[in-house]
């Protein structure tokens, strides 16, 4: 971080023996805020998941370790890394916990705080942008507008069991026109039919982003009747969003064409 910059804005230093838990954004290096570049500029070490593009960490001559969790491969557990970020700290570590999207947004980060703030070490939560938004944005898809819809409710696809997230899919139906739906695409099909049943249209519209903000992009656009098949046809690293404003894509695709 240049420190002329860092100055005029007024960023805070990155202490010794604190933990800033820091959004990196859906994909795009470039999303990343300024106090993220001034955390990476001085950290002693980085704990990073598997969200995190690399390019961020090439920034930093900080120790890197990595403490993601990803499915179908070996991950860290939860209570070993807010461990590490205990031990690291009162070690006298500048530590920079460097998460995927915003680490308030299901990234697990309230998680950490609260280790950190039983264990009594100091730390700075550092919003990111969370996929469910920016992701969408690089689709081209507004996740609100005034033409389709005055609320949006986010969703985990799946609960701490790994199993369908259990919730009233009728009320969810009801509650808003706009859903955003995280690591639901082992799900998708069931999810469907239950808003199905719950009475939403068939044909509603839906898209598929998978990879956002990544150069490796795609977005498949599809109806709510067929998302079950869609999604089983597409990368793990998905957001869905199944409401009128994904017709705006076809207008608002700026990284690349709507199909």
């Amino acid at each position: 971080m240049d420190a002329d910059i860092a100055a005029k804005l007024g960023l805070p230093a990155l202490d010794k023996g604190w933990v800033w838990l820091v959004g990196a954004g859906p994909g795009d290096p470039g999303l990343i805020t300024a106090l993220g570049l001034q955390a990476l500029a001085q950290a002693d070490v980085i704990l990073f998941d598997a969200l995190v593009d690399e390019t961020l960490l090439t920034l930093s001559d900080a120790e890197k370790i990595y403490a993601g969790k990803r499915a179908g491969v070996r991950s860290c557990k939860q209570d070993e890394i807010s461990d590490l970020l205990v031990t690291l700290a009162k070690e006298g570590k500048r530590v920079l916990r460097l998460k995927g999207g915003d680490p308030f947004v299901f990234g697990r980060g309230g998680e950490e705080a609260q280790a950190l703030a039983r264990a009594g070490v100091n730390f700075r939560i550092v919003p990111g942008i969370t996929a469910g938004i920016g992701g969408l944005a690089y689709a081209g898809i507004p996740v609100t507008h005034r033409d389709t819809n005055h609320a949006v409710t986010f969703i985990t696809g799946h609960g701490v069991d790994g199993k369908l997230t259990r919730l009233d899919w009728a009320a969810v139906s009801r509650g808003a026109p706009t859903l955003v739906l995280y690591m639901a695409r082992r799900f998708a099909g069931e999810i469907a039919e239950a808003l199905l049943a719950a009475g939403r249209k068939p044909d509603e519209p839906c898209a598929i982003v998978c990879n956002a903000a990544r150069d490796n992009q795609q977005v498949i656009v599809t109806t709510l009747d067929r998302l079950g098949a869609a999604a089983e046809t597409t990368e793990p690293l998905s957001i869905i969003v199944i409401g009128e404003n994904v017709r705006l894509a076809k207008d608002l695709s700026w990284l690349a064409p709507a199909p």
